[in-house]
């Protein structure tokens, strides 16, 4: 699935909350509103990324999470870090880029887990 680039997404961390900007001609941006707002921990979102499906990945800093989310913010899938809480950005790789490569900064490790294909929400 392609996603469009019509809208920017910006983790606001201590806000613990996902923003949605519109993207328009000229750059200007509009209506930012709350695409997610997740829970718990003494973070929140920090480093986002797109899986080839098109659902969004978000290192959730502070309770050591990857959240998987369909394109309507639905959680679809969990990954709880095995080294320290502090997961702070992630990226796809690998041959077919589904090597999952996540920091975590409380330890200084580099976490790597399989991402399996999904089919999007909806």
């Amino acid at each position: 699935m392609t996603v469009p680039l019509s809208h920017l997404l910006v983790a606001v961390t201590r806000a613990n909350q996902i923003w949605r900007l519109p993207l328009h001609g000229g750059g200007a941006v509009t209506k930012a509103g709350i695409f997610c707002h997740l829970h718990g921990g003494p973070g929140g979102p920090d480093g986002l990324a797109w899986d080839p499906e098109g659902n969004l990945l978000v290192a959730h800093t502070g309770i050591g999470t990857i959240w998987q989310l369909s394109p309507w913010a639905e959680p679809t899938l969990g990954i709880t870090s095995c080294a320290g809480a502090s997961t702070t950005n992630l990226c796809l790789g690998g041959s077919d880029g589904r090597e999952l490569f996540i920091t975590e900064s409380e330890t200084g490790c580099i976490l790597r887990a399989r991402l399996e294909a999904s089919v999007a929400a909806r």
